[in-house]
């Protein structure tokens, strides 16, 4: 058995977190032979709540659970662990502007990545849930100078488990039939589903779909909106997909992946996208926590018009944000 990974996990009552721990409890990120110590923040309103979710993983009796920690206080949160999801943010309110909620949530990032700084492992991973999770990330990053900035991500995986469903229910195919469904740009409704580099069934998408209207627009507008559609649906935003993207990315992290996967990192220029802006880009993983941009795409000039659309919006963003980004 091995040494256990401390798990910190923001937002731990709210849907989202009640979705994912057990799924983290049952080893799904680490594998079955490393434990997990949970280590769970809430604000202090919400605390019964959490004990209450405390007391239903202790009821699960998981073989791999060595730990519950609940707190309302990040630097307890976040002491020495290994993995944090940052999935707590305040949610857009009714008639509220992106930039209000940007603005709404840039001071709670701020305090948790200067915690994340202070108190966790070395070696930690960040994963960003909240939305706007890739300006989220970015203020968070900012505020954890001794951490470098490659341990920060954000999360377009259910935007591209959502695309790569669209595809395989529209070509009549298994899900696992699609290959590289890649999002490029920001977690909003500016994102690049880029069909034009996936494969159904080891073909490229058109070849197989052979509708060209509908992948340009029917499917990139059904991804770009379905997280609404999903709240106009349940009354509610999704949970239950966005818990299990979550686990698949940071599962991703720890997995070998040479075919590239959709995560939110840094830019270093890559595809001419602007340095410094989390976007989101194919990525292969190594295994350990570690991420590397994938070159190997070609892109057109359409594809690149649709990329610059979102680009733009993650610069607006950033400049909206710049001074909380101190180094």
């Amino acid at each position: 058995m091995n040494k256990p990974k401390r798990v910190a996990v923001t937002g731990a009552a709210g849907q989202i977190g009640y979705s994912i721990l057990p799924r983290i409890a049952a080893g799904e990120v680490f594998g079955r032979e490393t434990p997990v110590v949970l280590q769970l923040l809430e604000i202090p309103p919400v605390l019964p709540a959490l004990e209450g979710v405390r007391m239903e993983l202790e009821d699960c009796a998981f073989p791999l659970l060595h730990g519950i920690e609940v707190s309302d206080d990040p630097k307890h949160a976040f002491r020495d662990a290994d993995l944090v999801f940052l999935i707590g943010s305040k949610p857009r309110g009714k008639g509220m502007e992106r930039r209000d909620l940007i603005l709404e949530n840039g001071p709670i990032f701020t305090g948790q990545g200067q915690a994340i700084n202070e108190c966790a492992a070395s070696g930690v991973r960040v994963v960003v849930v909240g939305n706007p999770c890739n300006t989220n990330c970015l203020i968070a990053m900012h505020s954890a100078p001794d951490v470098p900035n490659d341990r920060f991500s954000a999360m377009t995986r259910l935007d591209q488990n959502r695309a790569m469903a669209q595809l395989a229910l529209k070509a009549g195919c298994g899900w696992d039939e699609i290959s590289q469904m890649i999002i490029w740009g920001n977690h909003s409704n500016t994102q690049y589903p880029d069909w034009t580099n996936a494969l159904v069934q080891g073909q490229p998408a058109l070849d197989l779909i052979g509708d060209k209207s509908w992948l340009e627009r029917t499917f990139i507008e059904t991804i770009q909106e379905r997280g609404k559609a999903v709240i106009d649906a349940r009354g509610m935003s999704s949970a239950m997909s966005a818990a299990n993207a979550a686990l698949e990315h940071a599962e991703s992290l720890y997995t070998e992946n040479t075919a590239p996967v959709s995560l939110c990192v840094i830019s270093d220029g890559s595809y001419g996208i602007p340095d410094g802006i989390i976007s989101s880009f194919p990525c292969t993983t190594d295994g350990k926590g570690n991420w590397q941009i994938f070159k190997g795409f070609e892109l057109n000039d359409y594809a690149n018009r649709l990329i610059k659309i979102s680009t733009d919006e993650l610069l607006a963003e950033r400049e909206t944000v710049q001074n909380l980004l101190s180094d």
